[in-house]
């Protein structure tokens, strides 16, 4: 019996440690003082090249990638295209959709989402959360994600993201963002 309540302790230890003390833990508000404002219709505006990393579930890199991105305003709503090289040799391309709404917060879209993604930005950061399906090739999974973007000094943008399925993190995603120098 006393295996089990020290099993159930460590459980809702780690439980507890998730919802208030590690990544899942944070909110845009905590960022809302943070200086540079991330404004994404300016940020997220013309030729982005991003690196990355994604690491699996034991904490090892799985998978490099360098991606090319082109997002364009109209009014309120962006379409951002998205194209990935994998160090695997495979290409990925994504359609987002972004409108904004006028609190600042905004809506995302994507035909991998398994319904519409949801945005803040306040401050120096941007938060956002969908449900993104993996193709058949990965185990066709739908997978939580939350995205935290913190804008730098300089103008770059550091992107760390968590994919949990069933609350449990399964990857890990850190990449920068920069606007592409003019060749």
């Amino acid at each position: 019996m006393s295996f089990f309540m020290g099993l159930l302790l460590v459980l809702t230890l780690v439980v507890l440690h998730q919802r208030f003390l590690g990544f899942a833990a944070q909110k845009p508000e905590d960022y809302a003082d943070g200086k540079p404002d991330f404004d994404i219709r300016r940020h997220f505006d013309g030729t982005i090249v991003c690196e990355g990393v994604i690491y699996g579930p034991t904490g090892r890199v799985v998978s490099r990638f360098v991606a090319d991105m082109e997002a364009r305003w109209d009014g309120d709503t962006c379409v951002m295209q998205e194209e990935f090289r994998y160090d695997s040799g495979a290409t990925q391309s994504r359609c987002w959709t972004f409108r904004m709404n006028p609190d600042g917060s905004f809506r995302a879209e994507a035909p991998d989402l398994a319904g519409p993604g949801r945005g803040v930005q306040k401050g120096s950061g941007v938060q956002l959360k969908y449900r993104i399906k993996l193709p058949e090739d990965s185990g066709g999974h739908v997978l939580d994600t939350t995205d935290w973007m913190y804008l730098m000094e300089n103008g770059a943008i550091m992107n760390r993201s968590q994919f949990r399925k069933f609350g449990i993190p399964v990857a890990e995603l850190v990449a920068t963002m920069r606007p592409k120098e003019a060749a």
